[in-house]
């Protein structure tokens, strides 16, 4: 139930949001659109519209909470309680053979510096 009345509820909201009109709006009613000549008025649609978005976003974050509340309770112990401890494998010192295969590389030292004269 709480859930059917949450979807709804988000529904709604997206319907009275898109409803609503933006800023810009009335920058085109001033220049003879006549958009501005509603079934609320010229300002009755913003405030209705708004004062619903607000009730609506009001009763979508108490629906939140009640599923928050209803949904499943949490189990007592944890999923890592009921998992046995592994003792930690010994790791095995593995010996280092040379390939005969592979080519060896060179030791890398640093390139000498030539000498730079000083001014």
């Amino acid at each position: 139930m709480f859930l059917a009345a949450h979807v709804l509820v988000a529904a709604l909201i997206i319907v009275f949001v898109l409803l609503q009109r933006g800023k810009g709006a009335e920058t085109g009613a001033a220049f003879g659109s006549g958009a501005s000549g509603t079934v609320f008025g010229a300002r009755g649609s913003a405030n209705f519209l708004s004062r619903v978005t607000a009730v609506l976003a009001t009763l979508f974050f108490a629906t939140s909470l009640i599923l928050t509340g209803v949904g499943k309770p949490r189990p007592e112990e944890s999923l890592l309680d009921t998992i046995e401890q592994a003792a930690p494998a010994e790791e095995e010192a593995v010996p280092e053979e040379e390939d005969e295969d592979l080519p060896q590389l060179p030791s890398l030292q640093p390139a000498e510096q030539p000498d730079i004269p000083q001014e």
